[in-house]
């Protein structure tokens, strides 16, 4: 009856502690820290990459910054029709972000982004372009941002169409 007993509470005790770890692990996980030029980001699988920059943007009221970021994505790349005035989309999932780069600055009140991205597969093929989405893959996503000491602000030119940032103040 002793060795049941045991077994019993052993098996208990191993119950109650994965509860703990997995409260412990809903609990949201810091996406970034201060440093002395701006933050260092650190995003996790199913992390929206383009969104998590955009609320450091808000939360941290960052005038305007260049970002850039390595890590595992599922992405959509775009690239501009200038005849259309339209991106023309390509997804690529579980890939290697070998290299994304990009600038914060604001638009009519809001966060604008302007991202670029290198990916690799594992025939190490590179695809890249401007990024209308990602999602982090297996893995993370490491992203130094560079923070400025004034607002910028993008426009929309025309005839071409896009926004373009504005360097005057």
């Amino acid at each position: 009856m002793k060795p049941v007993i045991n077994f019993l509470f052993g098996s208990a005790l191993a119950m109650m502690a994965n509860q703990g770890h997995a409260q412990a692990s809903k609990e949201p996980q810091k996406r970034f820290v201060k440093t002395p030029t701006g933050y260092l980001m650190v995003l996790r699988q199913g992390d929206d990459v383009l969104a998590q920059i955009e609320s450091l943007a808000r939360t941290e009221k960052i005038p305007s910054a260049n970002f850039t970021g390595m890590g595992f994505v599922n992405v959509q790349f775009g690239y501009f029709n200038f005849k259309t005035k339209a991106y023309e989309p390509k997804d690529f999932k579980n890939v290697e972000l070998a290299s994304m780069t990009g600038s914060i600055a604001w638009q009519d009140n809001k966060v604008s982004l302007h991202t670029h991205g290198i990916v690799t597969d594992k025939k190490f093929n590179a695809f890249g372009g401007h990024m209308l989405g990602a999602t982090v893959g297996t893995g993370s996503v490491e992203i130094m941002v560079v923070v400025h000491d004034r607002q910028l602000e993008r426009v929309m030119e025309e005839p071409l169409g896009a926004n373009v940032l504005s360097l005057e103040p």
